[in-house]
């Protein structure tokens, strides 16, 4: 692997991680020394970082971690929102029944996870579980935006599963989805997921101050 991609990757991870906090500042030297890579070579990582809109460089201020504001957060999920209800209605019209038991099979994880509270591994499944909708479905082009807007939000809606009640909520949202993509019911696929992803966009609203 090439100095500037283990540099790009070593920050990336970091921030979808939350280890690098919204507005910290990034200092190239000690990046530099940390990862073992000339301070050219972050300053490559970082200018592709802020390509993708999770970082800020701002002139003979450097780099710093995006901080999305309330607003933003609320116009990125709306946005997803209505893609997700798009993506998942073409997945329901293209579902096979190799998918409906990759989506049982993750979702028995998810339960079980959720049981033994190892909300890490729950959040994976969640992610594994919503993959398998994106791969049924043929409009790659709504799944490409999705997942930009889920990469640069994804320290926060990981850390939804934290606020109290909405581990439950969750998974109960997940199995009506899981039901009526099984049943094939377009309109219904597009309804419960968009309100699964509009339940998301409120937690993370309504327990802003905490979770940012």
């Amino acid at each position: 692997m090439r100095p500037t991609e283990i540099a790009y990757k070593f920050i990336k991870e970091r921030i979808l991680e939350g280890v690098y906090m919204p507005s910290q500042k990034l200092i190239e030297v000690d990046l530099a020394n940390h990862i073992g890579v000339s301070r050219n070579t972050v300053k490559k990582a970082l200018l592709k970082l802020e390509q993708e809109n999770l970082i800020v460089m701002e002139k003979n201020k450097g780099a710093s971690i995006k901080a999305f504001t309330k607003e933003e957060i609320n116009n990125y999920l709306r946005i997803r929102e209505v893609l997700e209800g798009l993506i998942a209605a073409d997945a329901a019209r293209n579902m096979s029944d190799e998918w409906i038991k990759e989506l049982e099979s993750v979702l028995e994880e998810m339960r079980e996870n959720l049981q033994q509270q190892k909300f890490d591994e729950y959040s994976n499944g969640n992610l594994k579980f919503h993959d398998i909708i994106y791969r049924a479905s043929k409009n790659q082009q709504a799944v490409d935006m999705v997942k930009i807007i889920k990469q640069q939000l994804k320290r926060l809606q990981f850390r939804t599963i934290l606020v109290p009640g909405r581990n439950e909520s969750s998974f109960k949202e997940h199995s009506d989805i899981l039901s009526v993509l099984r049943n094939r019911e377009v309109e219904l696929s597009e309804h419960l997921v968009k309100k699964h992803v509009a339940n998301v966009r409120k937690t993370i609203l309504d327990h802003y101050n905490v979770l940012n």
